[in-house]
């Protein structure tokens, strides 16, 4: 009887391990709108809309893992039975906004916006945000039924034109990237393919994204501004933008991003996309990387290159800054917490960071000042892609977190 009942365990584990996407979802696209809103002491989470499009564009393998842990995570749960059987990190607008003096004095709201794979059955949607000690601050749970009449159908007026610049060399196992304008008119519109194809190059110049080109399928979005260029609240200008960014985002001056993520991800619907960058059409120093959010960066200012290369380690790979400011350090990484991103550390759990490395690559080891702080908080090496434009490439840490990451989602 014992025998009998080993081997019905064993037969069960090996159903659930064979499980694959066609078992829990369609080829469709579930999109969540949020809005995540509070201050420093308080957060809330709220279901704002539900959308779908046809195709699915993110993984297809390893559906309940996560490559690395973000500062929230998304879970999709079968109803029937409670398995997770699809997971996603991301880092938010919000949480960073929640470390700013502001949060103290005031509630503010932001939109965020998740893709998902569209479940055949009833699920239940679990949404955590973290701190910076790597807690659960706030949680809330949904239930999502595909057949609800209420999700709204999207693209079926057709799409926002788009030009495919790269085609992948496995369309099931691929990474999909989008380019989208932000601030070019429709007649700018051959300005905004060149400068995609500009950041193309410039990505695909660097290692290990070289080695791995073909893995990656790549579109240029043509979403049309009525005016041209980006708001700069500091200067009184405010311009009608298809992604409404602006300049001074929290009150810094080269901060550039967008709060319109509901405006951005509508102009993509019916896309195959789940990477984000954002080109904007000025000549000002700026942007800015959110983990699976968007890359968002000026287009025509000499360090185009670096920022946009250096913004999508943050925004596709979770990679830290490395640099730390001389006159004030700021305090993101409590220095009795180990980081979760894969290029920093406080030595408080280093394993499976860069330590195969040490002593065998030149030039690796444990260099003080990252992540804002110049004491406790170390990289791997003098100089890297994420710590200054002015080297050329990442450096041996990153180049191979970025590799394992490519990987995840495509093998």
């Amino acid at each position: 009887m014992r025998y009998f009942f080993a081997i019905l365990c064993f037969m069960f584990h090996y159903w659930a391990g064979a499980q694959t996407f066609d078992d829990y979802f369609t080829d469709k696209t579930l999109r969540i709108d949020y809005i995540f809103s509070g201050n420093v002491n308080t957060q809330m989470i709220a279901v704002d809309e539900l959308s779908v499009f046809d195709g699915w564009y993110g993984k297809r393998n390893n559906l309940p893992e996560v490559p690395v842990e973000g500062n929230g995570q998304i879970i999709v749960r079968a109803h029937k039975d409670g398995s997770v059987i699809y997971r996603n990190s991301f880092s938010t607008l919000f949480q960073e906004w929640l470390s700013y003096d502001e949060a103290k004095e005031k509630n503010r709201s932001f939109e965020n916006v998740f893709l998902v794979p569209m479940p055949k059955d009833t699920v239940d949607v679990t949404v955590n945000l973290m701190d910076n000690r790597r807690n659960v601050m706030s949680t809330m749970t949904h239930t999502v039924v595909p057949n609800d009449i209420l999700i709204r159908r999207l693209a079926q007026s057709g799409t926002t034109p788009y030009e495919i610049l790269q085609q992948p060399s496995d369309p099931e196992k691929c990474i999909r990237i989008a380019f989208v304008a932000e601030g070019y008119k429709e007649s700018e519109m051959p300005v905004f393919v060149r400068d995609a194809q500009i950041a193309v190059e410039a990505l695909f110049a660097h290692e290990p994204f070289k080695s791995y080109r073909e893995k990656f399928g790549i579109v240029a979005v043509k979403s049309p501004s009525v005016d041209s260029g980006t708001s700069e609240p500091g200067q009184g200008l405010w311009l009608n933008t298809a992604l409404h960014s602006n300049f001074d985002t929290f009150y810094s001056d080269r901060y550039l991003t967008t709060l319109h993520l509901k405006d951005l991800h509508n102009w993509l619907a019916g896309i195959p996309y789940e990477h984000i960058i954002v080109l904007v059409n000025t000549d000002k120093y700026g942007g800015g990387g959110i983990l699976n959010s968007y890359n968002l960066a000026m287009a025509h200012h000499p360090k185009f290159r670096p920022v946009v290369v250096h913004e999508f380690g943050h925004s596709f790979a979770g990679l830290a800054d490395e640099y730390a400011y001389e006159e004030e350090s700021i305090p993101m990484y409590p220095l009795d917490v180990e980081p979760w991103e894969k290029n920093i550390t406080t030595n408080v759990d280093f394993k499976g960071k860069w330590e195969n490395l040490i002593g065998k690559v030149p030039g690796v080891g444990k260099f003080e000042g990252a992540g804002y702080s110049l004491k406790g908080v170390y990289r791997a090496c003098r100089d890297c892609r994420m710590r200054t434009n002015e080297n050329p490439e990442f450096c041996p840490a990153c180049r191979q977190a970025i590799a394992e990451l490519i990987k995840f989602y495509t093998e």
